[in-house]
């Protein structure tokens, strides 16, 4: 591929030579290789612009500029905004995936990532082989490509997206953050389908958003992006999410205004086993259950159900996938003897524990069990609120290591007390995080529900700027073998 072929469509002025060929897109300047293509970024810390002389001495074919800079001793293609080129150039040198797979894009404050997983349960139960692009990382077939972002940089998407057309996929989902949509990352390709979970306050300052109606105006970026947008017209910001959409609009909720609705939402309660049971009503009419606790999980199952249909999905394929959808992190059930439940939830600060023990609350457990501990190296007010929560609605805490980072693991944990201390509930320090998983698993009772909350997806434990292994669902299994208390199926 030469310049001028990867350059097909896109606006731009360049200043010489166009029949050079292309080796790659690169956009970090220590990666620049002879005959790439070397895209010029403006980030918050760093303006690459001052790396284009050092890429061009280093072989590359053109750099990607959005402003003035010293004459280069290559190609330079100028460009209103070198983020939404970067998104072009990629989609052009992979050939331009999407235009090959279904490819939806779900956004919202919360419920992202379920909803996408929900999604790939679905289609894959009704033999579509689905790609996941979002938090917990790129999934492709059985491969889990970790990623640094819930929406990862634009050339990355279009890579993954090859991978996933060369993988035999007819599907893709992703998750489309807000900085994602804003910074040009899913430009490049048009979405076949938007889906809307929530809007609420989050990710306001900082390098963010600089207020709720930016943060707004950037999701709604998506349903200028899409052809056809799912809403959650429950969401009182619907209105303002859909605010001049360029899609054919379709939507789900509670209500018989809904194109798709529920009724009669029943929990589901055994070891093992925390879901809700719910008529489908509207556009698909049967009873269906969700592997995954918590009421509010029917909107996020009722968005992801609007999303398949629109594939042409059987009831049963329906059922089937959100009977059996997991989700790595997420109020994630691992599987113990002893009749009682274990889960594992990234709930890592206060107004996530609250909304997880709140929920579990309404299984009515027999003693709900609270494990955590906080981040070091971030205010000490997070760690006063996760105790004091965990103090109200939790029958025991126990406390532990979470990512220490550069703190002392003792001091965080005594910051925890404080607002433990504040609440009447019982609580222990364990501050080895093994041990404190061992704890649990030893003193539960039959009825119980034990939430390890804190890691979620992670694999490692930050301890004085070094990642250790510490999976754990691994740290699960190592626990039952060394106790022997191992199922005969693991």
């Amino acid at each position: 591929m030469t310049i001028k072929e990867l350059l097909e469509d896109m606006p731009c002025k360049v200043t010489g030579p166009v029949d050079t060929p292309v080796t790659g897109i690169v956009y970090d300047s220590r990666m620049v290789k002879p005959g790439c293509v070397f895209v010029c970024l403006v980030g918050s810390k760093t303006d690459s612009h001052v790396y284009a002389a050092q890429a061009a001495e280093g072989g590359a074919a053109a750099v990607v500029t959005q402003h003035d800079i010293a004459p280069v001793s290559c190609t330079e293609i100028r460009v209103e905004d070198t983020r939404k080129a970067l998104a072009l150039l990629s989609a052009a040198w992979f050939g331009h995936p999407a235009e090959k797979l279904k490819v939806i894009g779900v956004t919202g404050t919360k419920g992202k990532t379920t909803s996408t997983y929900m999604i790939h349960s679905i289609l894959e139960a009704a033999g579509i082989t689905t790609g996941i692009i979002g938090t917990i990382g790129t999934v492709i077939g059985s491969q889990l490509i970790k990623t640094n972002n819930t929406t990862p940089e634009s050339y990355d998407i279009q890579k993954f997206m090859r991978m996933m057309v060369d993988a035999g996929c007819r599907a893709c989902v992703l998750e489309a953050s807000s900085i994602g949509l804003r910074d040009h990352r899913v430009d490049g390709f048009t979405f076949d389908i938007g889906l809307f979970t929530n809007f609420s306050e989050d990710h306001i300052g900082g390098l963010e958003h600089k207020d709720m109606a930016e943060y707004m105006a950037c999701k709604a970026m998506l349903f200028q992006k899409c052809r056809l947008g799912v809403i959650n017209i429950d969401d009182e910001n619907w209105k303002g999410i859909t605010a001049g959409h360029t899609c054919e609009l379709t939507s789900y909720g509670f209500g018989s205004e809904a194109k798709l609705h529920a009724e009669n939402p029943e929990l589901v309660s055994q070891p093992g086993y925390l879901g809700i049971a719910f008529d489908l009503c509207g556009s698909m009419q049967g009873r269906v259950r969700i592997d995954i606790s918590g009421k509010f999980n029917v909107y996020n199952a009722l968005g992801a159900v609007a999303v398949c249909q629109q594939f042409g999905v059987a009831l049963d394929n329906v059922r089937k996938g959100l009977d059996t959808v997991k989700v790595k992190g997420r109020v994630e059930p691992v599987e113990v003897p002893g009749g009682y439940t274990l889960l594992i939830d990234y709930a890592h600060n206060a107004v996530s524990m609250e909304n997880i023990l709140t929920t579990l609350r309404e299984y009515h457990p027999n003693r709900l069990i609270c494990m955590f501990g906080a981040g070091g190296n971030r205010p000490k007010l997070r760690r006063y609120e996760m105790g004091e929560v965990s103090g109200k609605l939790a029958d025991l805490s126990v406390i532990t290591a979470d990512n220490s980072r550069y703190e002392d693991v003792m001091d965080i944990l005594a910051d925890i007390e404080v607002g433990l201390k504040k609440t009447t509930g019982k609580y222990i320090v364990v501050p080895d995080r093994k041990q404190a998983i061992k704890y649990c698993i030893d003193n539960a009772q039959k009825g119980d529900v034990v939430v390890l909350a804190g890691k979620g997806h992670e694999d490692y434990q930050e301890i004085k700027g070094v990642k250790y292994p510490f999976d754990e669902r691994d740290v699960i299994h190592d626990i039952l073998q060394e106790e022997g208390k191992l199922p005969a199926e693991y």
